[in-house]
């Protein structure tokens, strides 16, 4: 199998790693204007090398991790050649643009997976898995925290002073961005963390996953700082790399008639986490996992123990929040 990745930065460049590594992948093309953000080029990798994006066209699965903003044109093209997509964007208007295309892929015979990335992706993955011990499910709430690469620390600064939406009673609503403050507690060492709505694409991916839920947020973390100064441009250059982040997945409903809350969590670097789940989406899809042609998020199509399994031997565990009454 011959799998393709453009974007070679922070996530882009693990996922050439990660890939490279597969028995049954036996080329992978890379597609990027920045050398592998750390670690070896991946023309040194076992059966990786450098090409341009036509070449691309010819793989069996391609892997966008270029930023957000420039997948959508090229997950048309690709489809049109007749190759599966894997998207790590996070930008809501993207993301449902991606999924727009479900009836493009299904003519074409191949599949498009959104939103494959840590947040969104995992969050949808973890939600899926939480919702299925359920008879019914009221709502879905999802916070984040931390940033990937310099790309993804860009999206979170614009996010923060655009609007939001969430979904309540069917209705979608609109919510300014640095709005809703909420505490969250992420699993440990994060812990506790002030979160906001923002510009964030989880809502319209679980939204497609969980068509009859009636409450659907979603959050992420953001200081004081990172508020005040969301409307300017960004002082300082991003990082290479973030530090360590997480996820939290908040599921209210019923089981067998009682009302309660289930809570998954994980903590991982976001870079690194993003790479995981864009490389155990690549590779079910890869494995013939996903049966049906067209454009999905991962919640809507891959199995949630399976999917966490392979997330769990990259050292992603993620964690049930347990407590009781006072």
């Amino acid at each position: 199998m011959r799998v393709a990745v453009v974007g070679a930065g922070a996530v882009g460049g693990r996922i050439v790693r990660r890939v490279a590594e597969e028995p049954e992948v036996t080329e992978v093309l890379v597609c990027g204007r920045q050398p592998l953000a750390a670690g070896a080029q991946p023309i040194a990798l076992r059966g990786a090398r450098q090409c341009g994006f036509a070449e691309i066209l010819t793989s069996d699965v391609a892997v966008l991790a270029s930023p957000a903003g420039t997948h959508l044109s090229l997950a048309e093209r690709l489809i049109d050649a007749g190759t599966s997509v894997v998207s790590t964007s996070d930008h809501p208007e993207e993301v449902r643009g991606l999924l727009s295309l479900g009836p493009q892929a299904a003519a074409s015979g191949v599949h498009l997976l959104a939103g494959a990335a840590f947040s969104p992706g995992l969050t949808c993955v973890l939600a899926r898995h939480a919702a299925d011990s359920f008879s019914k499910v009221a709502a879905v709430h999802v916070s984040r925290h931390g940033t990937a690469g310099p790309a993804c620390a860009r999206r979170f600064h614009a996010a923060l002073k655009r609007p939001g939406w969430i979904r309540r009673n069917g209705v979608w609503l609109r919510r300014q961005g640095g709005s809703g403050r909420e505490i969250s507690w992420f699993p440990d060492p994060i812990g506790p963390s002030d979160c906001y709505f923002g510009e964030l694409s989880e809502p319209w991916l679980l939204a497609r996953a969980f068509p009859d839920v009636p409450f659907l947020t979603a959050r992420r973390a953001a200081s004081r700082q990172d508020r005040l100064t969301s409307r300017l441009p960004m002082l300082t250059a991003p990082v290479i790399e973030g530090a360590l982040g997480a996820v939290r997945v908040e599921v209210r409903g019923l089981v067998d008639g009682e009302s309660v809350v289930r809570v998954l969590g994980a903590t991982h670097g976001p870079a690194a986490a993003a790479a995981s789940v864009s490389t155990a989406a690549t590779l079910a899809l890869l494995e013939g996992e996903v049966l049906r042609p067209g454009a999905f998020g991962l919640a809507e199509v891959l199995r949630p123990l399976s999917f966490l399994s392979r997330l769990l031997a990259e050292g992603i565990q993620p964690v049930l929040f347990e407590g009781s009454g006072l």
